[in-house]
């Protein structure tokens, strides 16, 4: 890790915390802290940048970068799955656990989303509780509503 470069992206919700290298994203989290977007974006991580301006912007719904999370092999089969949560779509704990194979690993499948090192383009926001409740997000639960308004918003703009 000690090649790791970061990046600080001024976001609708925050300011993004960006670290990655040549071997792909470690992390994208989101900081209250207002730091001043960097003036020069590592290469490793421009694309990252630019993907995450055009998502904010409505332009983007998927993300095309390399991804290195660090984890457990079981949170990253997790992560791996929150990967094919649509766009614009939910889906809930349950329903992910289902799709990883185990209904009663739902608080293990719970505690690894938890720890999503790379928020947004692993769209952990995207599950919500059974009742339809936006239960936990580690960046508070407003940044979650607003993610989620966010993507309906373009989805809805977007039908015709």
């Amino acid at each position: 890790m000690e090649s790791s470069q970061v990046a600080y992206y001024k976001i609708p919700i925050g300011t993004a915390k960006i670290v990655g290298d040549e071997n792909g994203i470690n992390a994208v989290t989101v900081i209250d802290d207002a730091i001043e977007t960097s003036t020069e974006i590592p290469e490793a991580l421009q694309d990252c940048v630019q993907q995450l301006s055009e998502y904010f912007n409505g332009k983007r719904r998927t993300f095309n970068l390399k991804l290195n999370p660090q984890g457990t092999e079981f949170q990253k089969r997790v992560w791996n799955e929150l990967l094919n949560v649509p766009y614009g779509k939910t889906r809930t704990y349950l329903e992910q656990t289902k799709k990883l194979g185990d209904v009663k690993a739902i608080r293990a499948v719970a505690s690894a989303n938890g720890k999503n090192p790379i928020w947004i383009i692993i769209p952990c926001h995207r599950i919500i509780g059974s009742d339809g409740s936006l239960t936990g997000y580690a960046g508070g639960i407003w940044r979650k509503k607003w993610l989620l308004a966010h993507e309906n918003s373009s989805t809805q703009q977007s039908l015709f």
